[in-house]
């Protein structure tokens, strides 16, 4: 009986003694899959790639492209960059914002010296439909990233997905300015479209901005991109 008192006692006070529940099959399993499916695949890394190619990027980078991009899942590297080591210094988060990582944007242009800032949003943009409504009861971490990404509310989500992009290549713009005019900077607005929203085919990488040039036949006629098979809002 005094036992009990005791042990009653002690967990009103330090309830994180209370011993933790097993985790359910389900979600146990689900980890598991996990855990083996990345190491596999990580196994097909170690074994595919030669060592010589790990000996030449073991002491340092030289990326081609400093690229912002969602978070989103269904938004991954492999849909437009096979090889992207070595080659994309990759930064995510949620709208493909700028300032919620103007830090690493930063290292990225200044320090690496990447010759393109590409930033690419995607059709049907949680981030976006988030910023479109009303976000006041999200968490405080949530919501001064979704505060970052100015939009109307009356504006349709698809079309805040474009928006957003413009409005993210025009603060690269005026933040990197002096590269820009330099010529060792080009900013490109791109959009991954995994739905097939703008009828250019399911996982189509759309370029929507060049420099700040939104116009189709402007960006298809800049000499950076002449000749190229570039895809283009329609």
């Amino acid at each position: 009986m005094k036992k009990a008192i005791i042990l009653t006692f002690a967990l009103s006070f330090f309830p994180h003694l209370l011993i933790a529940k097993e985790p359910s099959a389900p979600f146990t399993e689900q980890i598991r899959d996990f855990v083996v499916h990345i190491l596999n695949d990580n196994d097909k890394h170690v074994n595919e790639i030669a060592k010589d190619d790990f000996k030449a990027i073991s002491e340092g980078q030289a990326p081609r492209a400093t690229v912002v991009a969602c978070s989103d899942s269904r938004v991954q590297t492999k849909a437009f960059n096979q090889s992207p080591i070595n080659d994309l210094f990759f930064i995510r988060n949620i709208g493909n914002q700028i300032k919620s990582a103007e830090g690493s944007v930063e290292y990225g242009i200044n320090h690496l010296h990447t010759p393109v800032l590409l930033i690419i949003g995607h059709s049907h943009c949680g981030a976006i439909q988030a910023a479109l409504s009303d976000y006041s009861k999200e968490s405080k971490a949530i919501r001064q990233e979704l505060d970052n990404l100015h939009l109307p509310k009356s504006t349709k989500l698809n079309e805040g997905v474009v928006e957003n992009i413009n409005d993210q290549v025009e603060y690269a713009m005026n933040k990197f300015k002096d590269k820009i005019a330099k010529k060792e900077l080009i900013v490109i607005g791109a959009l991954y479209d995994f739905r097939d929203d703008y009828d250019q085919g399911h996982g189509r990488l759309i370029i929507i901005n060049l420099n700040g040039e939104h116009n189709a036949a402007k960006i298809k006629a800049d000499p950076l991109v002449k000749g190229i098979d570039v895809h283009t809002l329609r």
